[in-house]
């Protein structure tokens, strides 16, 4: 045949094409025609295969007969009479009776192509050899196999496209196909939060990392894989669906569309054996075209043309003489020889190096160096490096000792035996230390093959269980997937709401009660199943009447206010606080809440418009009484409504002229009813307590909309603050009055006030403006009132400012103080009129006074 010796021939020999789509049987045929002879070879694109295939015929004839050959494992028991061999590693030159490959097509791949070309054109068996692939190879194996036997072999079950689908939306048993590790872990990462979870198979896995990454599937643990188009080369699965996330793939060199033969390889994934498969596409990927659409349904594809080829009689004479027999032209047009093949590449590029040329001096040292060539780099992404550590294998196997140096594969393989580290990192080290059980089955290359046999073996399974728990971990949440499939079985759930409020599907963690709101656990994306969320408002809905009654029950200590003006109760915000139609007549809102609607909301309303009606007549009860004063001029009332619309404090001049019309009767009302008729504010004692100034903010703030005012801390009669109108509006009502940038209470602004117009009377000041000599010259400032309203220095002076007085310091730094001639800046001629009408009362008073008996007797004793 063409470049290479075939196993010799019988005249019974047959040589036979089983042809035909995915799934119809051709490999199960070629295992049983093979167990049919006394002895037997098959070559698998995957070392997954050649495994899935080994354990078949092992059940079939005994471990001692059969014999497993990869590039990185070999068992071949001393009986063995049947093997099972990726196609790069078939010992083509040992004689069976039936030899088969499988996946022939792959005759035309760029990068293995030529290998599989050379068993198709030189490896048979004695009695019978069998090629199995697509139909598209037909016309070329007619052309290069002229007495070759076909049969074309019917798919078992029918594929039909049903065009695109959104991911949620995908059927139970789909793979979902991506083309790069990225775009794989994205996917899976969302079918975990919407489906369970998802099995995720990509050819950078090591076969045992994949065989437990397809177990999840198979066993029905999760019901989606996320997959390359690894799937696609005779992985045999309970496929229903392929749904395809890309069309485009990186071939090595430049991305590229698939073409339509490799979308009908995936997509025939779908279905086994009677079962009809579908397939289609998701994501951002829409329809595909009609034309590709009907050659997948009908499995009817363009021929193969050509196919790759490298001459396979080597000449291993000299460097130059292996360079030209591996560069020997293709002798028919329909081979197409190899270029840039990864050993090939190796040996170009070792053989520049001056000591290599030299080492490689002699049939067997050109024939090792080619065999170093030849160990394979599975990291793909690392040549550079490969080549380099292929050099220093060469050089190791060519000094003195043959062999390499235990140390030496010790320190490269210790590096790699670690399961620390993330998924990516686990991948890299699998990959490593495939590339050391390779080296160790060369058994003239280590003084103890079979102990690093043995180690790296171990380790690749140590790292490769450590990459399927991390997989599982990220990509798999088991309590959904469960989850899932009752619910797919339309079994009945059983849900149930703990004391603490944990809501629970099936022990399915879905989120939490808090007093009548469901806040769903949003760690899955919030995306829970319809029939999952039914479940749970079963259990939801009796235990919120249970909650009611409890709420009815409870004590109205149990609820409270929180600073923003939510209604709490146990804790639990359940409504809020909203404007009615008066401050003092608040109401309460509840949140929108599907589990609490019509006559349940009107009873928990009920029962929290009850409360908070108690607690403001409790804690509010002079400013309720003020409101039902009936003994009152017209101007009294007038004063009361505002002081009432205001919370309780407004300043002196707001209520100038009701102020000026009080009567005497009007005086005495107010004050047993507490409301203190202030030089600055009008204001009232008793609701200058700190827990009634805080529900006194949240009522201003429910009334008046103002959301963003946060309420000061409590029992401090002064901070700083904004002059602003809404501001000073805000802590108005809380008792406060905003001077000079600081909220200042209003009892001790008046406390404030008059210690500063007492200094100035007695030291000879007088009245309002009418400065005496010493007011003239200025009063130091009272040294007690920094202290008594928390403030510096500085804080005083500004307020003194702010009310009215002059101030400046002396040559010593002491704050100087008087009365401004022409009255208080902000009050002015009110302050004015009220100064002079109060001389005037008091020099009535003491006229009237002077022929009293008190005044009589007061005489005598000074005389």
């Amino acid at each position: 045949m063409l470049g290479g010796a075939m196993t010799p021939l019988t005249d019974r020999s047959r040589v036979w094409a089983v042809l035909g789509p995915t799934n119809t049987g051709k490999t199960w045929l070629a295992v049983e025609r093979m167990l049919g002879h006394p002895s037997g070879m098959m070559g698998f694109p995957l070392r997954l295969l050649a495994r899935e295939n080994y354990e078949r015929v092992v059940r079939a004839k005994g471990v001692g007969k059969v014999a497993l050959i990869t590039g990185e494992e070999k068992i071949i028991p001393a009986e063995a009479r049947y093997f099972l061999c990726t196609v790069e590693s078939m010992p083509v030159g040992r004689p069976v009776d039936f030899l088969a490959i499988d996946e022939i097509q792959l005759c035309a791949d760029p990068d293995r192509g030529h290998v599989f070309t050379d068993r198709l054109l030189n490896a048979r068996g004695r009695e019978e050899t069998m090629f199995l692939g697509a139909t598209t190879m037909e016309p070329l194996l007619r052309r290069l196999l002229p007495d070759c036997l076909f049969e074309t072999r019917p798919r078992f079950s029918n594929l039909t496209y049903t065009g695109p689908r959104k991911l949620t939306r995908l059927p139970r048993r789909s793979a979902i196909v991506a083309f790069s590790a990225g775009d794989v872990y994205a996917i899976a990462e969302l079918v975990r939060r919407q489906r369970g979870g998802a099995a995720v198979v990509m050819g950078a896995l090591s076969p045992r990392t994949r065989n437990a990454q397809v177990a999840l599937y198979q066993n029905g643990e999760v019901d989606y894989m996320v997959a390359t188009d690894a799937i696609g080369m005779g992985l045999n699965m309970d496929v229903d669906h392929v749904a395809f996330a890309a069309m485009e793939k990186f071939d090595g060199s430049r991305q590229r569309p698939l073409r339509s033969t490799e979308v009908a390889q995936i997509a025939g994934r779908a279905g086994r054996y009677m079962n009809d498969g579908t397939f289609g596409t998701t994501g951002e990927v829409g329809p595909l075209p009609t034309e590709l659409v009907e050659r997948v349904e009908s499995h009817q594809f363009q021929a193969v043309r050509g196919i790759q080829w490298r001459n396979a009689a080597l000449e291993f004479s000299s460097v130059a003489a292996l360079h030209n027999s591996l560069n020997a032209p293709a002798p028919l047009d329909i081979l197409s020889r190899t270029r840039d093949a990864p050993d090939q590449v190796a040996l170009e590029t070792l053989t520049r190096e001056d000591e290599i040329r030299s080492l490689a001096r002699g049939r067997e040292a050109v024939a090792l160096l080619w065999e170093v060539c030849r160990v394979p780099d599975f990291r793909k992404i690392h040549e550079e490096s490969h080549i380099r550590l292929q050099g220093q294998i060469y050089r190791h196997l060519t000094a003195r000792a043959g062999r390499l140096p235990p140390d030496w594969i010790a320190g490269h393989v210790k590096r790699l035996d670690s399961t620390d580290g993330d998924i990516h990192t686990l991948t890299d080290r699998i990959a490593s230390i495939r590339v050391w059980t390779y080296v160790a089955h060369r058994n003239d290359w280590l003084a103890d093959a079979e102990h690093w046999r043995e180690r790296t073996r171990a380790i690749e399974d140590r790292l490769s269980d450590a990459l399927h728990e991390r997989l599982t971990q990220r990509f798999v949440d088991r309590r959904s997937a469960v989850l899932m499939r009752k619910l797919n079985d339309r079994a009945e759930l059983f849900a149930v709401v703990d004391r603490d409020g944990a809501v629970q599907v099936e022990d399915h963690y879905l989120g939490r009660l808090q007093a009548f709101t469901f806040a769903q656990d949003r760690r899955d994306g919030g995306k829970g199943d319809k029939a999952v969320l039914n479940a749970a408002l079963k259990a939801l809905h009796g235990e919120i009447g249970r909650r009611i009654l409890a709420l009815e029950a409870a004590e109205d200590s149990a609820l409270t206010l929180t600073d923003d003006g939510a209604v709490a109760w146990d804790g639990a915000v359940i409504a809020r606080l909203g404007r009615g139609p008066e401050p003092l007549r608040p109401v309460v809102d509840l949140p929108p809440n599907d589990l609490l609607t019509g006559e349940r909301a009107r009873r928990v309303q009920a029962r929290l418009a009850a409360w908070l009606e108690r607690l403001l007549d409790r804690e509010l009860r002079p400013l309720m009484d003020l409101r039902d004063v009936g003994d009152l001029s017209g101007a009294g009332r007038g004063l009361v409504y505002q002081v009432v619309e205001a919370l309780g404090t407004v300043p002196r001049a707001a209520v100038a002229p009701q102020l000026a019309k009080l009567t005497g009767a009007d005086r005495k009302t107010l004050a047993r009813r507490h409301v203190r008729l202030g030089v600055e504010s009008v204001f009232m004692p008793p609701l200058l307590k700190p827990r009634v100034q805080r529900l006194r903010g949240l009522l201003w703030r429910a009334s008046s909309g103002g959301t963003g005012l946060i309420l000061p801390p409590q029992g401090r009669v002064s901070y700083r603050t904004e002059e602003a109108t809404d501001v000073e509006a805000f802590h108005r009502a809380m008792g406060f009055r905003v001077m000079a940038g600081r909220a200042v209470r209003a009892d001790m602004l008046e406390r404030f006030a008059a210690r500063l117009r007492k200094t100035l009377r007695e030291a000879g000041t007088g009245e309002a403006g009418e400065a005496g000599e010493a007011g003239e010259a200025g009063c130091p400032l009272p040294s007690e009132l920094a202290p008594m309203l928390g403030m510096s220095l500085e804080e005083v002076e500004a307020l003194a400012g702010a009310l009215g007085f002059r101030t400046w310091r002396d040559e010593a730094g002491a704050v100087l103080y008087r009365a401004e001639r022409g009255g208080r800046r902000a009050r002015g001629r009110e302050r004015s009129e009220t100064a002079e009408a109060r001389r005037h009362r008091l020099a009535r008073g003491r006229a009237a006074a002077s022929d009293s008996p008190f005044a009589v007797l007061a005489e005598k004793a000074r005389a």
